[in-house]
């Protein structure tokens, strides 16, 4: 990414948490990162690319959180799964733009929330790819199919519960991470 591509983003995440995405205008954008409001346009198109660059970024950042916590525990399935969804939960649960789109959403329309939820092909796609990869290394007899639905159904129940959390996140992740296990451990079983 650009220098102006970057400073756009921040302005756009910075507005976003202040207003919410519906109160975000293009004009106020550019005017925040010192651009043209034509620079915003030239580099985003419309809002709604801006938005999945926003989105983007946030999403590439919490990948290389959860890539790094399963490496901090190598093949111990269990740990690694606590650790990337319970540091990936914490990170939501802290992360003001996350709130201002859950809270804006919850109060009425909100375009970024798609992002996290019916279109969260980004977030689903990234995640999963993080998983699957620290899979194949630490499980490499595994089922490939039977990992991918792993991978992918841990993704949706820790996105799930992002999007709707229901208990203190140490418990949340804990009973993720425990089914996590089930799930991997199932994949890399003998047929």
């Amino acid at each position: 990414m650009g220098e102006a591509r970057n400073g756009i983003v921040d302005a756009a995440r910075a507005l976003t948490v202040a207003l919410g995405w519906d109160g975000v205008r293009m004009a106020a954008v550019a005017e925040a990162a010192g651009v043209s409001r034509q620079t915003v346009y030239n580099e985003f198109g419309t809002k709604a690319g801006l938005a999945e660059a926003l989105a983007r970024r946030e999403v590439d950042r919490f990948v290389g959180e959860v890539r790094a916590a399963l490496e901090e525990h190598g093949a111990d399935v269990r740990a690694a799964a606590f650790a990337a969804i319970r540091r990936t939960l914490a990170a939501a649960a802290d992360n003001p733009l996350i709130k201002a789109i859950l809270t804006s959403a919850r109060g009425g329309s909100d375009e970024l929330l798609p992002y996290l939820t019916t279109r969260s092909e980004l977030v689903l796609t990234e995640s999963t790819a993080a998983l699957l990869e620290w899979a194949g290394c630490h499980l490499p007899d595994a089922d490939p199919a039977a990992l991918a639905f792993a991978a992918d159904s841990t993704v949706r129940l820790v996105v799930s519960h992002i999007v709707l959390p229901r208990a203190p996140v140490d418990e949340t992740a804990g009973k993720l991470a425990d089914l996590a296990l089930q799930l991997f451990l199932a994949a890399a079983a003998p047929r």
